[in-house]
């Protein structure tokens, strides 16, 4: 079985466990879509602004320092959208009600995240795409102290030393 079949059986599976729920979409980190049930949303579009808001997401966990991204959750005038990380190569988004139990959301979104990351990991393997510089989460923490991460650091000019030694009086 190929991995968008599992992922979209995890999907449907899903979507009998949150009431509510009115659709969900796995996607990789850079916006191509795995597996969708979001009728009536163009899957495409959908993954491509979850990538973008990924990256965003990213950037602010890092400049908050809060860590590695886990979840974000968006609350518009008629429901919800909630994003998950499923390991570092997969995303998980859901689209929900307004009358959601949220934190239902959350604990099923959560344990989706982590099965899609499971089946990812084992077909595809870990690694790859534009985050894949980080740790999965839940796995280990990285040195607050490391600057090289190249998402969320900001580029500080320095100063460039001159090229002779200035002239002393004399």
């Amino acid at each position: 079985m190929a991995v968008e079949t599992d992922v979209l059986d995890e999907l449907r599976r899903l979507r009998t466990r949150v009431p509510r729920l009115a659709g969900s979409l796995a996607a990789t980190v850079d916006g191509l879509v795995l597996a969708h049930d979001v009728p009536g949303t163009e899957p495409e579009g959908l993954a491509a602004l979850t990538a973008a808001a990924l990256g965003v997401a990213h950037r602010m966990t890092d400049a908050a320092g809060r860590g590695d991204f886990r979840e974000l959750m968006v609350r518009g005038a008629h429901g919800y959208i909630a994003t998950y990380a499923a390991g570092t190569t997969a995303v998980l988004t859901l689209l929900a009600d307004d009358r959601v139990n949220v934190g239902r959301l959350h604990l099923e979104g959560r344990r989706s995240g982590a099965r899609i990351a499971e089946l990812v990991d084992a077909r595809i393997g870990p690694g790859g795409g534009r985050h894949a510089d980080r740790t999965a989460a839940g796995g280990g923490a990285p040195d607050p102290a490391d600057r090289s991460r190249p998402i969320g650091t900001l580029p500080v000019r320095t100063p460039q030393r001159p090229a002779h030694r200035p002239r002393t009086g004399g």
